[in-house]
């Protein structure tokens, strides 16, 4: 399943930042303790790098598998949001690990939708690979629409107009289309 081609000009259209919250803590800008990641999307797959630090490490020399597994979760939830224009909490993630990752090593991250079950269940695909293309971790993910009563607390927390990745809605919290 770890068919997700980079993104580049020539197979896709270029890659734009995904908008930042303040406070989550893989992409917000002010949460002090985050990895402040900047999301790309082309509109059709999100992509980003990740160079985790040592204190991200749970033995010694090797990244957390929690935190793996949250850069994993946030590249899946967002590219629902920028295929589907709504948002999604993960409901089951499944997280292989196929190679340690260890601190400061430089990565890409890419996720894509692999199924719109008519906006009620999101399929998601995402993998973590090496700068050689060494796939270290990829993650499937089952997604439920968050329901449109959430929406103002969490538009509240970006930092610029998430329009055009997110929205209009639905009464039931997704995007009709």
């Amino acid at each position: 399943m770890n068919d997700i081609s980079p993104i580049t000009p020539k197979t896709a259209s270029p890659l734009q930042s995904l908008p930042h919250t303040r406070s989550c803590f893989v992409c917000g800008e002010s949460n002090p303790v985050g990895l402040k990641l900047d999301l790309q999307s082309n509109g059709t797959k999100v992509e980003t790098t990740v160079c985790f630090r040592p204190e991200h490490s749970g033995f010694s020399g090797v990244v957390h598998g929690g935190l793996i597994t949250t850069v994993l979760d946030e590249a899946m939830a967002w590219t629902i949001g920028v295929r589907t224009r709504s948002f999604a909490f993960a409901a089951e993630l499944n997280i292989r690990f196929l190679r340690p990752v260890a601190p400061g090593q430089h990565l890409t991250l890419r996720a894509k939708l692999v199924e719109n079950r008519r906006g009620r269940l999101f399929l998601t695909h995402a993998i973590l690979s090496t700068a050689d293309g060494t796939i270290a971790a990829e993650g499937t993910g089952k997604f439920l629409p968050i329901p449109a009563a959430r929406y103002p607390s969490l538009l509240a927390d970006f930092i610029s107009d998430p329009s055009p990745w997110i929205g209009p809605l639905t009464s039931e919290g997704s995007n009709p289309s």
